[in-house]
């Protein structure tokens, strides 16, 4: 399909800076097909699967036709469920952000109607709401339909599904007549079928017909990972797996641009490849990262449609992607030409649901597993390392070097083995081992645990078991693990296992405890 960028499709301007602002270079297939006959008045019927991009493709035209001054709903949205509601009203919120006096509200069963009743009455343009809670609206009286100018069905199927059809014609028969109707699903069973016969007037039919898709050769995995500890994680998979060539993707351009400058600061070989850049630059970074002088692509998902590379290892879905088909053309990117390659999702807990949808979609498994700890890479470097050496004492000629040890041993007052050893270290710049591990002696801890100080204490309304959650909780390591809580007027004291000690300090960067952001340090040793 041809592609089609926002910018061509007629768009006010506060619509297309949110757009911007979003990471949005172009429009997907079900946007492109669907924004055009929706702005044209049209009724329609949009066929496809969740994670297609449906919403931006019925919100957008339904902010543009959005009259701002009148505090009455313009627009409903129904949906199967709570989650899809808050979803589909955050995403629209995003859309509207330049946008003055553009108000969404989600309503569902579950939340205080009264509330709901009082958000309405200060005056609402957009309604997204479950069939059942905006009944209840309907037969109280609290929610205005005569100002309503379009009415979206989102996940129809999953409502039928879920036995919603008396309610949804119910709602149809309140609302007015010359209404515009939207129509989403990813199936197109009888009872679908007839609500459009019944009440839409001409519908055009806009269908996403799903790719074949063909990921059997990269071994899918994701970790459950906090916004601010991606960074880290990525950095501890590309030390672990040591990738030959790699390719990160985010949502969006101005994500893609910071994940490159903190990786180049972290010593790594990597660029930026996105829409804002010109031809020349792009191209100089592909001759790059065909030529191995960068390792690591940082791109945006329309940038890499231009990456046509056979041997990335790895593909690191820093963002998780907001299309389904995204997420398989992402990961196209590895395991080319006959090869095998690995690909890395990093999900939020509130992603969740959405990763599910991509299983779903990809008809396939992608395994949770545990994010690394600092001895786990370290473990690995180590491993490695024995393995190349194996590799250079089999098929190189060593006996120059050989000469050069014995006479240093002899010379050494140490043993090859403490040498060996020394050399280790440096090969792996080990912080981890001596000089790290005194940082953890006489801080009055338990055999093999760290002290730590916090600056929070009894004053400040902490209880043991706040700091036990936020430990556990941004460190992502079992409660079962920390150890002696010692808590004072204004500072605090916790023990955590000396292994995992670093992973602590890193996760607990801008934790806050009781609404108050914290510092933690290794304790000052005891005289």
């Amino acid at each position: 399909m041809e592609t089609v960028r926002f910018d061509d499709l007629d768009l006010n301007d506060e619509i297309l800076r949110a757009v911007k602002e979003m990471g949005f270079e172009e429009a997907s297939p079900i946007q492109a097909k669907a924004i055009p006959v929706v702005l044209s008045g049209r009724d329609l019927v949009g066929q496809a699967q969740t994670g297609t991009g449906k919403t931006a493709a019925f919100g957008i035209p339904m902010l543009q036709m959005l009259d701002t001054e009148n505090k009455r709903p313009q627009a409903m949205i129904l949906c199967p469920t709570r989650e899809l509601a808050i979803q589909v009203s955050d995403e629209i919120r995003r859309l509207a952000k330049f946008m003055h006096g553009a108000k969404v509200l989600p309503i569902y069963g579950g939340q205080n109607i009264t509330n709901q009743i009082r958000a309405i009455k200060k005056g609402v343009n957009i309604i997204v709401g479950t069939p059942g809670r905006v009944m209840d609206h309907l037969r109280r009286h609290t929610l205005k339909t005569e100002d309503l100018k379009m009415v979206i069905l989102d996940e129809a199927d999953e409502m039928l599904n879920m036995g919603f059809r008396e309610d949804i014609e119910t709602i149809l028969h309140e609302v007015p007549e010359n209404r515009q109707t939207l129509l989403f699903s990813a199936t197109m069973p009888k009872a679908i079928m007839e609500l459009r016969k019944k009440y839409q007037d001409h519908a055009k039919v806009v269908k996403i017909v799903k790719k074949e898709l063909t990921v059997s050769n990269i071994e899918q995995s994701y970790f459950e990972v906090r916004s601010r500890r991606k960074l880290e994680v990525l950095c501890r998979l590309l030390d672990m797996y040591t990738p030959k060539l790699s390719v990160v993707f985010c949502n969006t351009k101005r994500k893609a641009d910071e994940v490159a400058e903190q990786l180049k600061g972290r010593g790594y070989f990597a660029e930026g490849l996105h829409g804002d850049l010109k031809q020349s630059q792009r191209d100089r970074v592909m001759k790059s990262f065909r030529n191995g002088r960068v390792d690591i692509l940082v791109a945006t998902d329309v940038a890499a449609r231009g990456i046509d590379v056979d041997d990335v290892d790895a593909v690191f879905n820093y963002d998780l992607p907001q299309d389904d088909e995204f997420y398989v053309h992402r990961i196209g990117r590895t395991g080319r030409a006959g090869r095998t390659g690995s690909a890395f999702t990093f999900v939020e807990r509130k992603e969740r649901r959405k990763l599910k949808e991509i299983m779903r979609y990809c008809r396939t498994k992608i395994s949770e597993r545990p994010i690394p700890s600092l001895q786990d890479v370290q473990n690995i470097k180590s491993e490695n390392l024995m393995s190349e050496i194996n590799g250079m004492i089999k098929e190189e000629e060593m006996e120059k070097y050989i000469s050069l040890m014995n006479d240093f041993v002899k010379e050494s007052p140490y043993s090859a083995l403490e040498i060996a050893a020394a050399f280790l270290k440096k090969s792996l710049k080990d912080t981890s081992s001596e000089e790290t591990a005194e940082m953890w002696e006489d801080t009055g801890a338990e055999k093999g645990m760290a002290r730590l100080f916090i600056n929070v204490g009894k004053k400040n309304g902490v209880r043991p078991g706040d700091i036990l959650g936020a430990v556990a909780g941004e460190s992502n390591i079992s409660g079962e693990l920390v150890g002696a809580i010692d808590m004072h007027d204004k500072y605090s004291f916790v023990e955590v296992p000396r292994a995992v000690a670093a992973d602590v300090l890193c996760g607990m960067k801008r934790a806050k405890i009781k609404g108050k952001t914290i510092s933690m340090e290794p304790a000052n040793k005891r005289a």
